[in-house]
């Protein structure tokens, strides 16, 4: 069985997702004429982006949807373990999947909605996690610098499993001025590209983590070689990547371009249709639950680097001359950041050279 074959089999196949997505797009694209009964038009080179944008006039809107996945089962299952609960932690890494893809495009985060769907309403009967969950997300919110503007608890009986629950949720932001909107192009060669670091593996393969898991002996209570719980590094919460976003705007750095690290890991570098390489010569030592995938899924680099962040949680590409703007608020947000390459001119493929792996554009087909 394949690295491939083995992320397929926990239920998540992108060769299967993406071209459903591309389909989506098309069709989406022929409702763009509606705006313009608000006089309003669409921005059409954002579809394809992590978020999509629209002209008001005076400034542009984004609009996002996301959700966080599978990661608070892997919760779930370490508060039996543990007997403790990190519910707040889940709600950031909800917003944060929300919030991550809002800001690629220039947008400030404005307002989020929540959708929380169980399967059976007696999940809202533990007061204590539904506490955590909604001071989580209040606090999230403020990260990310938005209203929380309401949502939805739906009780979808035999579609949600009946003791847990499936968090997600959706955002506007505001460009302006209207000169904040970053959609690749000014995107070229010379250009640098700059990692941000991760918390770990954020809120993106954690199927594939829990099916390693049920196979320790142990399962999410394994140690890692640190001593650590696997399932305890699985908790960390998601960086928030906004303010030091925003900062960068205030700071007035030149950015080219943007990508938020999550699914397809590294292949997200080339997500702009340019045809563009990528090359990374310095990467982050990843995290210690990274390697321990790696070694107990038996799951090769290409596969890992091609499918989590490895370290690196959201990408910017700038000018080089505002390398020391960048270095700059990173400092004043307290934020890792890391020179990791350039852009030149050739294929569109992203190279990693000090693992010497390449992926080219066929690999992420997302247009």
């Amino acid at each position: 069985m394949t690295p491939r074959d083995i992320y397929e089999k926990s239920g998540v196949s992108y060769r299967a997702m993406d071209p459903v997505k591309k389909s989506a797009q098309k069709l989406a694209k022929s409702t763009a004429k509606n705006l313009l009964r608000l006089k309003e038009k669409e921005v059409p080179e954002s579809r394809g982006e992590s978020s999509y944008v629209y002209d008001c006039g005076d400034h542009y809107r984004a609009f996002v949807i996301e959700g966080l996945g599978t990661k608070n089962i892997v919760e779930d299952e370490m508060i039996k373990i543990t007997g403790k609960s990190y519910y707040s932690v889940i709600s950031q890494d909800t917003v944060a999947m929300i919030v991550n893809d809002l800001i690629t495009v220039g947008a400030k985060p404005e307002v989020i909605n929540a959708y929380f769907a169980v399967g059976h309403s007696s999940w809202f009967s533990d007061k204590k996690r539904v506490r955590e969950l909604l001071l989580g997300w209040k606090r999230a919110c403020n990260l990310a610098g938005a209203t929380w503007g309401g949502g939805e608890t739906p009780t979808l009986t035999n579609i949600v499993h009946k003791n847990t629950i499936e968090l997600a949720g959706a955002a506007t932001g505001v460009i302006r001025p209207k000169s904040r909107l970053v959609l690749g192009e000014k995107l070229g060669a010379g250009d640098l590209i700059i990692l941000l670091e991760s918390s770990g593996i954020h809120a993106n393969g954690l199927t594939l983590a829990r099916r390693i898991a049920k196979k320790l002996p142990q399962g999410l209570a394994t140690p890692m070689p640190s001593g650590k719980m696997f399932g305890e590094a699985l908790r960390r919460p998601t960086i928030i990547y906004a303010k030091f976003i925003d900062e960068l705007f205030d700071q007035k750095v030149d950015i080219h371009y943007m990508v938020n690290i999550t699914g397809h890991g590294w292949r997200k570098i080339m997500r702009h249709p340019k045809k563009l390489s990528y090359v990374i010569e310095m990467i982050p030592t990843p995290q210690e639950e990274f390697t321990f995938m790696q070694e107990q899924g038996q799951i090769s680099e290409k596969d890992m680097y091609g499918n989590f962040n490895m370290g690196a949680g959201f990408g910017i590409f700038i000018n080089p001359k505002d390398l020391n703007k960048v270095e700059t608020a990173a400092k004043s947000q307290k934020l890792k950041i890391y020179n990791a390459g350039y852009v030149k001119k050739g294929p569109r493929e992203v190279q990693i050279l000090p693992k010497n792996l390449t992926f080219k554009s066929e690999s992420l087909d997302l247009r």
